[in-house]
């Protein structure tokens, strides 16, 4: 089984973000990139299925040589070649073509990409890459396994859980819950020696266009001071509800 994980690099949440050129640009200046977390555990999850099933793990990203690291070190986890598409990553239908263009040119089972990249939320990569592939796409997916050439994927809705059953080749929107938060790996020495001998290929991109522009970031509003209310005083709690919360 042939298995291919899609990268996104994103700011660590820990780093302070702000912004440049008017708020029209995102400042990557002292910020620290890592794996998206919803794509760490699809990767991780691939990565059992290597060791359990022997499958070949390939991870792909669209970005440029800033991407390298986090390639690396998801080769140090345990995946067994890397693809770099050089493009910057323009919006989400860009990067969706770029991969599904990637995907036409080789052979997968399987496909992961995490539902959503923590940083814009978009929540479309995986979905419209399965809509220009024509292949089958569950997302929110907090469990999967292969039998052959019949996945059964297990999806958080409304209420509860689905499961379903379909044929590969497959697209699935991973996310915590695929694997936990325990289950994912931590590069170790032998890992990061091993990620260096491993195949890394950079790929011609299809160069295509963004269909939408950033046109200004906004911070959320600062929050409001706290207001302490003696626990005796319920006249006065509740009139600051009433008249600045508004919510009696």
């Amino acid at each position: 089984m042939n298995i291919l994980v899609c990268i996104s690099r994103v700011p660590d949440t820990t780093s302070k973000i702000d912004f440049i050129e008017d708020d029209t640009e995102f400042s990557i200046r002292d910020v620290q990139f890592v794996i998206n977390p919803n794509d760490e555990f699809g990767l991780t999850r691939a990565i059992w299925f290597k060791e359990k099933q022997g499958a070949q793990v390939h991870v792909v990203h669209v970005g440029t040589t800033k991407s390298d690291a986090t390639l690396r070190k998801c080769l140090a986890i345990g995946a067994d070649k890397a693809f770099r598409i050089d493009a910057p990553a323009l919006d989400g239908l860009a990067v969706a073509k770029e991969l599904a263009a990637f995907v036409k040119n080789n052979s997968y089972d399987l496909i992961i990409a995490g539902r959503e990249s923590i940083d814009y939320n978009g929540a479309m990569v995986p979905g419209m890459m399965a809509a220009l592939l024509d292949i089958p796409f569950v997302t929110n997916c907090v469990g999967l396994e292969i039998d052959g050439t019949t996945a059964i994927a297990e999806r958080e809705i409304d209420g509860g859980r689905e499961k379903l059953k379909g044929t590969l080749p497959i697209i699935i929107g991973s996310q915590k819950g695929l694997v936990e938060e325990s289950d994912l790996r931590i590069p170790n020495m032998r890992g990061i020696m091993q990620a260096r001998q491993k195949p890394f290929e950079v790929v011609p991109a299809q160069e295509a266009p963004a269909s939408t522009k950033d046109i200004k970031f906004e911070r959320p509003a600062p929050k409001a001071e706290v207001k302490l209310v003696p626990a005796d005083d319920l006249d006065q709690l509740i009139d600051l509800l009433h008249k600045e919360a508004n919510v009696l």
